[in-house]
């Protein structure tokens, strides 16, 4: 499946990856780097990824940093995603400028960066103007790439042969289809990787509702409570299948576009929805809730995040034995 457009597209990245292959433009920096990307546009679990490999890290005695790029931030404002990284991080050094490079080196310079000893950067695997020491790249089990096509047709950034530059594969929303599904992904991933790669395979998984304002809740919470669903994430369908099988009941839904701001017109909207649907609760994501943090606090019902976690199938050793060997 292709088009002009997509044709274009593939033709400039081959261009641009030729250009890093050869090293031109590339940064390396003096402590080892472990980049979690993806070959896809949005969704496919970066950010517990990245929050798992910086525990990872720090359980084998590390003190990392994350760098990313902070995308559709406001001027002088953090993204989202920064904003979702510093809270759940509490003492891990966050840098979010397009020139990853340039950040982390200025933060290397700072007392609080010269104890950090490894970098994790967040969506780094089409950022090639940093060295890295190991490339995780995470596939979408929900949207396999080899019956997906290249943007913008399609939801690829990379076709699927750019596998060859990484060295360890997570399948993620496993949670989302069946095993033959699973097993035949894993076999053709494996045919790119080089040699002793691994490959695992995780679901996105709640582990606990955060109730703003409130104490936790056990994700059992939701089971039999009719809410009102926000998202603007990459894949909203995955947020709403937790949503089913928590046993909630979505009276009403507002999925947006990925990083959407929710400006005025978006919360009158979602005001509306409240108040039309009677929910027992509304529920959004720990991004979504960044922006709408003051909304949630004058809701008329309870606002729940769920905390995602990676529930892993399989590989999870072997990942964290690729890190340790880098270290």
């Amino acid at each position: 499946m292709t088009g002009p457009l997509s044709r274009v597209y593939g033709w400039e990245v081959a261009r641009r990856n030729r250009r890093w292959d050869r090293g031109e433009g590339v940064t390396r920096l003096d402590r080892p780097v472990v980049s979690i990307g993806n070959l896809s546009a949005g969704g496919t679990g970066k950010t517990p990824m990245v929050r798992w490999a910086v525990g990872a890290l720090q359980e084998s005695g590390h003190r990392p940093a994350v760098a990313m790029r902070g995308y559709k931030a406001e001027p002088g404002q953090p993204s989202d995603e920064e904003r979702e990284h510093r809270e759940a991080l509490p003492g891990v050094p966050v840098v979010a400028r397009p020139d990853r490079a340039a950040g982390l080196q200025d933060l290397f310079a700072t007392p609080e960066g010269a104890q950090v000893d490894c970098v994790v950067l967040d969506d780094g695997f089409q950022h090639r103007r940093l060295a890295r020491d190991l490339d995780i790249v995470l596939v979408d089990a929900s949207r396999p790439p080899d019956r997906d096509a290249l943007l913008p047709l399609g939801y690829l950034r990379e076709p699927l042969d750019s596998l060859r530059r990484a060295q360890a594969c997570v399948l993620t929303h496993a949670e989302l289809v069946g095993p033959e599904r699973l097993a035949d992904l894993a076999d053709l991933v494996r045919t790119f990787l080089p040699d002793g790669s691994p490959v695992a395979v995780a679901e996105h998984r709640w582990t606990r509702l955060r109730r703003v304002g409130c104490s936790d809740e056990p994700v059992v919470w939701l089971a039999g409570r009719r809410v009102v669903a926000v998202c603007a994430i990459g894949h909203p369908e995955a947020f709403l299948t937790g949503l089913e099988q928590a046993g909630a009941g979505v009276a009403g839904s507002l999925c947006l576009p990925d990083h959407d701001a929710f400006g005025p017109r978006t919360v009158r909207r979602l005001e509306a929805m409240v108040e039309s649907c009677r929910p027992e609760a509304v529920v959004m994501t720990a991004k979504d809730l960044t922006k709408l943090d003051s909304w949630s606090r004058g809701c008329p019902v309870p606002v729940v995040v769920p905390e995602l976690g990676m529930g892993w199938r399989s590989g999870e050793d072997a990942l964290r034995a690729r890190i340790a060997a880098i270290l």
